[in-house]
């Protein structure tokens, strides 16, 4: 699978490329790492469930695919989450 046949949700093809190679679980840790560093927002978990989809049936034994399911259990769902000053602020809080 070239760049150009990487799935949308894999626009650089790290993932893709990821399976081409034979790398071990610490490296697909790496190359996961760096694909969600590009893709970080709101979309992470959907992305995930369809990575996950598409490589699952295709190459259930390759350590990537442990890496996508570890990755999507881990993601935290849309809105799910508020971090700093936000995230400790009540909605009838007046001290903003």
């Amino acid at each position: 699978m070239s760049r150009s046949d990487a799935l949308p949700q894999d626009p650089r093809g790290l993932i893709a490329e990821a399976y081409r190679m034979e790398v071990g679980p610490e490296d697909c840790r790496s190359i996961f790492f760096d694909w969600a560093l590009g893709e970080a927002g709101d979309t992470l978990r959907e992305k995930l469930d369809i990575l996950v989809a598409y490589y699952e049936p295709r190459h259930p034994d390759h350590p990537m695919t442990a890496v996508l399911r570890e990755g999507r259990e881990r993601a935290v769902p849309p809105g799910g989450r508020r971090g700093g000053r936000a995230g400790r602020l009540r909605p009838d809080d007046d001290s903003r």
